[in-house]
């Protein structure tokens, strides 16, 4: 039997690494050797099996101390207790605990369940002979604030996946075309043991879906899909924050031979704008006003989502005052009502003054100076 490498080793890092590092390490080599990413290739699939293992030990603190202590001869055994007393064993990778890992690792690259795919599991969604549930697709769209504020209604174009018309999703031409996987015997997995390490992994007969297609359908290929632009309407609701998901059941890829589509999640960026600054539900601005009106007060124009409001401006007020315009911030999302808005007064001071004004200055200067 081949002699295991160490598990530092087989994920590049140091023996100081710590667990965000590992869990880098694992990320990058995971997605290169990935079999959907390699097809047909045995030595990538051993490689992503070994870094699998290594990675299950090395994120595990209690595996990870055992492991630096003994080596692999703490897991000789799996289930007895190791040397030095460590006990539990080493469970296999198609447990609940591995698939919450490999989902928060993968959920982001658009690999749709790519658990399921590598550890054999795609039968419990779907993926006996009936298909495989498609991925789900990623849409960035950018709305102005005022669109975020009022609500709207948003067209997207969207490039997919879609269930082949011609064979309806089945891949072949005909019904008789589909037939049983000769190689999984229609379970879509085959199973493999390697010392303690226990997995099953998508049969590469038939890519895990439990079925063979004798004539493939000319349009698809034997797919059941077909690549086309879908047009969709999304709906922005009012008070919507910036990086809010909306999701659009269904309208991701189709799945293989009639599984179910994937959901279009659509992560909307809502655009900075030239006068109004967001913080939650409250909107920010800055209003200019002449120091004279700050001195002795006044009416200034404020600029709003629902357009300009005309605000009384007190004696006496400073640079940087706030104005409070209650209910004229964004709606909230959830729950009644909206925000406030803050104009913030600027001073303005004139930088060219005629006679009369410098003279009436002076006397301001005079008798600011005598009430002191």
């Amino acid at each position: 039997m081949a002699t295991k490498r160490d598990y530092y080793e087989v994920l590049g890092v140091e023996k100081s690494a710590s667990a965000d590092d590992v869990k880098h390490a694992y990320k990058q080599l995971a997605v290169k050797f990935h079999p959907d990413n390699n097809p047909d290739d045995a030595t990538a699939e051993e490689r992503f099996k070994e870094v699998t293992e290594a990675y299950e030990v090395l994120s595990d603190p209690e595996k990870r101390h055992a492991y630096d202590q003994f080596g692999h001869q703490a897991f000789a055994g799996a289930g007895r207790a190791g040397a030095g007393g460590f006990s539990g064993g080493f469970h296999n990778v198609d447990t609940d605990e591995a698939r919450r890992v490999f989902e928060e690792i993968f959920g982001s690259f658009g690999f749709g369940s790519i658990f399921d795919n590598v550890f054999g599991t795609q039968a419990d969604h779907g993926g006996r002979a009936g298909g495989r549930a498609g991925s789900h697709l990623l849409y960035e769209l950018e709305v102005a604030l005022e669109e975020a504020a009022s609500g709207a209604d948003r067209s997207i174009s969207v490039r997919r996946a879609s269930r082949c018309p011609d064979c309806g999703g089945k891949g072949s031409a005909s019904a008789e075309g589909v037939s049983r996987c000769p190689q999984c015997g229609g379970a879509g997995q085959v199973a493999s043991r390697h010392g303690f390490f226990s997995i099953r992994q998508t049969c590469s007969r038939c890519g895990g879906l439990g079925e063979v297609v004798k004539d493939p359908c000319k349009r698809c290929g034997g797919q059941g899909r077909v690549v086309e632009t879908r047009h969709l309407s999304v709906k922005i609701p009012p008070g919507i924050h910036d990086g809010t998901r909306l999701r659009l059941s269904g309208e991701g890829e189709a799945g293989l031979r009639g599984g179910p589509a994937g959901d279009l999640l659509v992560v909307v960026h809502v655009k900075p704008h030239s006068v109004f600054r967001r913080d939650d539900d409250d909107i920010y601005c800055e209003v200019e006003i002449p120091y004279t009106t700050a001195a002795l007060g006044g009416e200034v124009q404020v600029p709003t989502l629902d357009g300009p409001v005309t605000m009384k401006v007190p004696a006496g007020s400073q640079p940087g005052r706030r104005l409070r315009l209650r209910g004229k911030g964004m709606p909230r999302l959830r729950g009644a009502g909206h925000g406030d808005e803050y104009a913030g007064l600027r001073i303005k001071v004139p930088t060219k003054l005629s006679s009369k004004m410098r003279k009436a200055l002076e006397e301001l200067a005079r008798l600011e100076g005598e009430g002191r």
